[in-house]
């Protein structure tokens, strides 16, 4: 077994859940890091009509800078606005219909905290994936932690450098492959396969 730190995102990427569910790897969630600003800790891929679609959850300036304490600001309807969003690119999808009623939860609830609201995301992601895996939260932010640190590893704006096989999307006649989505993209694409396809990430 190795420790290692993750970054806690927001209906994470597919690599993040394939480093996530290793069995090798003791799972760290981060707390304390000083929130930063465009990466997957309040934003999600998906495959849209058009292409790559970046759904983002507005944040509340408060001061507080510690990914603990970042609030969420509801003075848009971003949930409902994501929903639409998901529904509308996934609908289509093989088993969209299956997992709807549990994606669909997320959103229901107005959560104050986005640590909160992501480590709900990835719970029933979990659920959906049929998995136990457990982990903990840091205590204090260490600038060169003990475990193997990802919390610079998956970048919001530069190609994901993870292999992955390619297969079939929604969209994929119109735009090709895109690689590396959410999570969800993964799991309504491929159903009960995603979670053998997430071993086989390198």
């Amino acid at each position: 077994m190795q420790n290692i730190l993750l970054p806690v995102f927001y209906l994470p990427p597919i690599s993040w859940f394939s480093v996530y569910l290793d069995p090798e790897n003791d799972v760290v969630f981060e707390q304390y890091e000083s929130f930063p600003k465009q990466t997957y800790r309040n934003r999600t891929n998906i495959y849209g009509a058009n292409g790559k679609l970046s759904l983002i959850i507005p944040i509340n300036h408060t001061g507080k800078r510690e990914m603990k304490d970042i609030e969420m600001s509801y003075r848009e309807d971003w949930q409902k606005l994501h929903w639409k969003s998901i529904k509308t690119a996934y609908q289509s999808s093989p088993y969209f219909e299956y997992y709807e009623d549990q994606f669909k939860v997320l959103y229901d609830v107005k959560e104050k905290f986005l640590l909160d609201f992501n480590i709900k995301s990835i719970d029933i992601i979990k659920k959906i994936l049929k998995t136990e895996k457990a982990q903990s939260l840091n205590e204090e932010y260490i600038k060169n932690p003990s475990e193997i640190n990802f919390r610079e590893q998956f970048s919001a704006k530069a190609p994901s450098e993870f292999e992955m096989e390619e297969y079939y999307q929604t969209f994929t006649d119109k735009h090709g492959f895109l690689k590396d989505l959410s999570i969800i993209d993964l799991i309504c694409n491929k159903g009960p396969e995603s979670v053998t396809y997430l071993k086989n990430i390198k």
